[in-house]
């Protein structure tokens, strides 16, 4: 038998296994899509969701605006100015004596950067809350692929892009002052590179940093929640989906329409440590994800499998920080905020109980008490 008949015969058998793998799977389609959307229909008709009539992705905001990045990337930007303090009729001759009657130095600048498959609305409840108090001038920016803002035009996406990209949003829009960057998931890995890459930053302007449901360096996909097979068959399974997803990325979205009714439950599943989440917040997050584009997808997967930047950490010990995650978080599970504490001692610690990844919507008492304590202990 020569090598090419041999191979071509090992081809077809794997073929044939795939083939008949797809259609069991397809077998079982019409009647798990039923239970899917019973389930689902089940758990949304809760009388007693909190959240029914929260206005998710309708908060206001006083300026907005698009940055340009150096790779052609438009920028979403929302902006939300203080007004305590503000003395619309006041004098203007008052602005002599301020020197003299100087009060406390300004409340920083609180920058918001959310994580993967999400937007800046992740972030809904702690500025639902702090543009109550109106204390704090906030920033909130969708990262590349991500909500409003554009795709890159090639290639993958980089990490160390998106911390470049964070400098560039805060020298056009807080250009000044003190700052506190918070960041949830690969958004705290954004905070890490811009670490890594802007060092100066952090010993002249940067007063605080909040790390929540993140991780220093994710060395196996399983981590993010990826099934386990993806993680064993490493890199040249990583290639195919590339691949596939570059050649059928718009199929695939129509999929992940058509299928809704279980990536509802897989959001509630992985999304979520809460027995019965809120309908409504689950829906929310399901939403948030669903907009992010398959090719999105998997042209972050690469970076956040490379993502190693502990040593970084290093750069933060130098101001004060905050390390929030969830107690049943399954995408960045504890023991990757453990090793941010074990590497940063003095840094606050705070674990939610019965909390997954998106924690700071499901427990939002929790996560605005902790953030507003650890911005009054920067203020004292």
């Amino acid at each position: 038998m020569t090598q090419r008949r041999a191979t071509a015969q090992k081809a077809a058998r794997t073929a044939g296994i795939l083939g008949a793998a797809v259609g069991i799977a397809a077998a079982g389609v019409t009647a798990s899509i039923a239970a899917e959307r019973a389930l689902v229909r089940k758990l949304k008709r809760d009388s007693d969701d909190p959240y029914a009539d929260e206005p998710f992705g309708e908060l206001p905001y006083d300026e907005t605006c698009l940055i340009t990045t150096a790779d052609g990337t438009d920028i979403y930007v929302e902006i939300v100015e203080p007004t305590v303090g503000l003395d619309l009729d006041a004098d203007a001759d008052a602005d002599a004596d301020a020197d003299a009657d100087a009060g406390p130095p300004a409340e920083p600048t609180i920058v918001f950067v959310h994580g993967y498959c999400l937007d800046m609305g992740t972030f809904h409840f702690q500025r639902s809350e702090l543009t109550r108090r109106g204390e704090h001038r906030m920033v909130f920016y969708d990262q590349p692929g991500h909500g409003r803002s554009g795709r890159l035009e090639s290639g993958d996406y980089e990490i160390d892009a998106l911390g470049d990209t964070l400098r560039q949003v805060i020298d056009e829009v807080a250009p000044d002052g003190p700052l506190v960057l918070v960041g949830h998931s690969m958004g705290g890995m954004t905070i890490m590179a811009l670490a890594e890459r802007h060092p100066r930053m952090f010993h002249e302007r940067v007063v605080g940093t909040v790390l929540m449901a993140t991780s220093g360096g994710l060395v196996d996909v399983a981590k993010l929640g990826v099934p386990t097979i993806l993680s064993r068959a490493g890199s040249p399974l990583l290639m195919l989906v590339n691949n596939a997803t570059r050649l059928t990325g718009g199929v695939i979205d129509r999929a992940r329409v058509a299928s809704s009714d279980l990536s509802w439950l897989l959001t509630r599943r992985y999304g979520f440590g809460t027995a019965r989440p809120s309908p409504a917040l689950v829906s929310y997050v399901e939403r948030m994800n669903s907009r992010t584009s398959a090719e999105t997808v998997t042209r972050y997967v690469r970076t956040l499998l490379a993502h190693s930047r502990y040593p970084a950490l290093a750069v933060l010990a130098h101001t004060p920080t905050l390390v929030l995650v969830g107690d049943k978080d399954i995408i960045t599970p504890v023991a990757h905020s453990e090793e941010i504490m074990r590497r940063l001692p003095d840094a606050d610690y705070v674990k939610v109980v019965d909390s997954g990844h998106v924690v700071m919507l499901e427990h939002a008492d929790a996560v605005n008490a902790a953030l507003l304590a650890f911005l009054a202990k920067i203020r004292s």
